[in-house]
């Protein structure tokens, strides 16, 4: 019983200094299509909140988008690593992402004991996109333009409808789909979203839940617990940050370079790693900041 006391005790000057602020936690990778790890993680959130944390959750979904079509006799066409969206292709995921994954999440907030509303880009103008330019791509060796269709960039974050969720104590679950200034819809990157949203909320901490334990050395065999936005560049131009990873933490960067005061990255698969990494001394994954 003393171990669980100390236990409390340790994370209590954590939860004096995070009270009060905003922290946005995107959800990816195995709980995504885990309904045990992605519950996890939601009690971990719904615990955040009820310490006085405001909490903001973006989500991904790419594997059940894939899965549905393949379900719906299309197969899922990439270019470069990079998802193709044609207009069915784009209904299937706001299908997935809207009417399944997020409503999903807020169930499962609303079975955790607190209140979630669930939003897409569309909702009070939340994103604002543009479709993206042609890509330039290597395939076969050969650099082509390739046209993704539906595929949108971020051009605007309007937090008003977030903050007044917040201040009524919901905790929002944003997806991945944003509105163009023609009333159309795009695809969006969700770890980009997830850095965009923390930067408009000017949040104080942006957490990315994924699959791997945090930055590693190009050998994968040592987790840098810290690291400045300094150093995490110079990882990402020496090759040593692997392909998956390149977005997570170029949106981990831009978001502390714009007034996040730190972004992580911690492995979701292992039960409450959210609660570690924010509430003990050592963490559990990688923290980039400014110095």
């Amino acid at each position: 019983m003393i171990k669980r006391a100390d236990v409390l005790m340790e994370a209590l000057p954590y939860i004096q200094q995070f009270h009060g602020k905003t922290i946005v936690i995107k959800l990816g990778g195995h709980a995504m299509v885990d309904p045990f790890v992605l519950e996890n993680a939601i009690q971990d959130a719904v615990l955040l909140h009820y310490v006085g944390i405001r909490v903001v959750l973006v989500h991904g979904g790419g594997p059940e988008i894939s899965d549905k079509m393949k379900a719906l006799g299309k197969e899922a066409v990439f270019v470069g690593g990079l998802r193709v969206t044609d207009q069915e292709t784009l209904e299937i995921a706001q299908m997935v992402l809207v009417g399944k994954i997020n409503s999903g999440i807020v169930s499962l907030i609303a079975k955790c004991g607190a209140r979630g509303v669930g939003l897409s880009g569309s909702d009070g103008n939340l994103i604002i996109a543009k479709k993206m330019d042609l890509q330039r791509v290597d395939i076969g060796g050969v650099e082509k333009e390739v046209d993704l269709g539906h595929v949108g960039e971020i051009e605007w974050i309007d937090p008003a409808i977030l903050n007044t969720l917040l201040d009524k104590n919901y905790i929002p679950v944003v997806a991945p789909i944003a509105i163009d200034r023609f009333g159309g819809s795009l695809n969006i990157n969700a770890d980009t979203t997830a850095g965009d949203i923390a930067i408009a909320l000017r949040a104080y901490k942006l957490i990315n839940m994924t699959d791997v334990d945090g930055v590693m050395d190009a050998k994968r065999t040592i987790v840098y617990r810290k690291l400045s936005i300094d150093e995490a560049k110079v990882m990402q131009k020496s090759g040593a940050i692997g392909e998956g990873m390149i977005p997570k933490v170029g949106s981990l960067i831009k978001a502390v370079e714009n007034g996040v005061s730190y972004a992580h990255i911690i492995n979701g698969n292992i039960k409450h790693n959210l609660i570690l990494e924010l509430f003990t001394r050592d963490g559990v994954g990688t923290m980039i900041s400014l110095k």
